[in-house]
């Protein structure tokens, strides 16, 4: 492919407090083997250098836009980043993680060679003390796919297909379950940009890529999945989602749950993940630090009418599946949290 073919792709980064890891970032994306980038690096009014090596960035490189704006939250800082981009395709990266050096390339080919809407990679999880492995792997690139698998009704494989230890089974059996799993991130895929025309992250709330998911995955027909792993998931102590016990939190989780839950009962697809994620967040609700609060409780109270509710309109069949998949999947998070949260 010549370079004035090649369409191009955007990159949108928030940025937030992140100096010890941004350069790796940023490094890792200005290396893509994929070359026609507008990197839009979003500073959400960081106070150690980040917002300084932003500015570096775009000095020397003139693919590179910077965004400086006030602290006001992620979804905030992606909805500029969306606002700002002139790409075909869209794509995002957290600040602190690592894509490999094929991510661009090899996401576009399948999506393009297969007219899906969005494609996707695996990816995987690193410590701290793994970045200079993981920076130098990634730079020298993983092999081409061996297989693209693509899949449609993105909606109902978002919600059954969310166990490890069933997509193992599945994969046993010959389904090929795994290509159709992925979560509610946003990174590790590439989308068409007309997906985003009318979708914008809610700002002010925790569980914004949640809000949206059911949402895009509606208007998607067809989805791409490639076998290589592309994309590397710092797991730092300092996160929002390995540290924010809130009560407000939980409860942002407990609404986005419920949002695509009743999405879900509107077009006739099993709510399994959301049972998983509402059922989850109302229970952790009541372990917040601020869960005592007369308007914390009230909430709460709040909650339990709409979860409720939302459980009355399925059937005995489908309550049963969605508490089995929520079973199975709490021993997976167990598992999980011992094992890959405390990466070092």
């Amino acid at each position: 492919m010549t370079q004035d073919v090649q369409p191009l792709v955007s990159i949108i980064v928030p940025v937030y407090n992140a100096e010890q890891y941004l350069r790796y970032c940023i490094d890792s994306i200005l290396g893509q083997s994929y070359t026609n980038l507008e990197v839009i690096l979003v500073d959400d009014g960081a106070s150690d250098s980040s917002p300084a090596i932003c500015d570096e960035y775009a000095v020397r490189d003139p693919r590179v836009t910077v965004i400086h704006q006030e602290n006001d939250g992620i979804a905030k800082a992606q909805n500029t980043g969306l606002d700002a981009a002139h790409g075909a395709y869209i794509a995002f990266a957290d600040n602190d993680d690592i894509l490999d050096h094929h991510n661009i390339e090899y996401l576009l080919h399948a999506l393009q060679s297969t007219g899906a809407d969005m494609s996707k990679a695996r990816w995987r999880q690193f410590g701290v003390s793994q970045l200079d492995d993981i920076a130098a792997e990634a730079a020298a690139g993983a092999s081409e796919p061996s297989k693209i698998t693509v899949f449609k009704d993105p909606l109902r494989a978002y919600q059954t297909v969310f166990c490890k230890s069933l997509r193992m089974l599945g994969d046993l059996f010959g389904r090929n379950t795994e290509a159709r799993y992925f979560n509610e991130a946003n990174w590790c895929r590439l989308y068409k940009r007309e997906l985003w025309d009318g979708i914008r992250f809610p700002e002010g709330m925790y569980a914004q890529d949640v809000m949206v998911a059911g949402q895009l995955y509606l208007r998607m027909d067809k989805v791409a999945d490639i076998n290589v792993n592309l994309y590397n998931w710092l797991q730092s102590a300092g996160s929002v989602t390995h540290k924010e016990r809130s009560f407000g939190f939980y409860h942002d989780n407990f609404e986005a749950g419920a949002t695509n839950f009743q999405l879900c009962l509107d077009q006739h697809v099993p709510p399994y993940r959301s049972y998983y994620t509402m059922m989850g967040s109302f229970v952790e609700e009541t372990s917040a630090s601020d869960s005592g609060a007369a308007s914390s409780q009230q909430q709460h109270d709040a909650d339990k009418a709409i979860f409720q509710e939302l459980l009355s309109h399925l059937s005995r069949t489908d309550r049963m599946r969605c508490r089995v998949t929520q079973k199975i999947r709490l021993l997976e998070k167990y598992i999980y949290d011992r094992k890959i949260k405390n990466l070092k």
